[in-house]
């Protein structure tokens, strides 16, 4: 199937940006919506990045606020991060992931880190999914697929359930 060896190579090879290669100039909001769309594989009905939402996540201090009307490799290195996760957790739980993780760390450090594991998750997929699927090896894969997201996500959940704890007992 044509539609299935296409994501299979997109998976396989689309990756985001590496830190030093992302802009070395401030971009505006506008800037930031059109570079972001080139960053993680979407499909035509994922929700895409607005500017309204930018807005929002600084306001949810998951975003640092922008310098001046400009943003930067940190802006954009958390700006991928915060989509892809978002396309699965609360704002709330992106928000403890993300300053759990550069608590100790800088934002470079753990973007490296996410885009590690975000091209070992990717690469792994794509070995999985099958090219020239019957009808029920579609069905199969994308069962496979569905329960495989829903038990990723019941850990996610009480991972992130196990930093809170953590988290408010240092502060008590």
């Amino acid at each position: 199937m044509e539609e299935l060896e296409s994501l299979k190579r997109r998976l396989e090879t689309e990756r985001p940006v590496e830190w030093e290669n992302f802009p070395d100039i401030g971009l505006y909001k506008d800037q930031i919506v059109a570079y972001l769309k080139r960053q993680l594989i979407n499909t035509e009905s994922d929700g895409q990045l607005t500017p309204a939402m930018i807005s929002n996540y600084v306001k949810d201090k998951l975003l640092p606020k922008a310098d001046g009307k400009k943003y930067n490799r940190e802006h954009l290195a958390l700006l991928t991060e915060i989509s892809l996760l978002k396309q699965v957790l609360p704002v709330k739980d992106i928000g403890y992931l993300l300053s759990a993780e550069t608590e100790n760390n800088s934002i470079e450090s753990f973007y490296g880190n996410f885009t590690e594991v975000l091209d070992k998750t990717l690469s792994g997929i794509a070995k999985k999914l099958e090219t020239d699927p019957d009808e029920k090896q579609i069905i199969d894969m994308a069962l496979g697929f569905a329960v495989e997201s829903y038990c990723s996500k019941l850990i996610c959940e009480k991972l992130i359930e196990i930093i809170r704890m953590r988290e408010s007992e240092f502060f008590n």
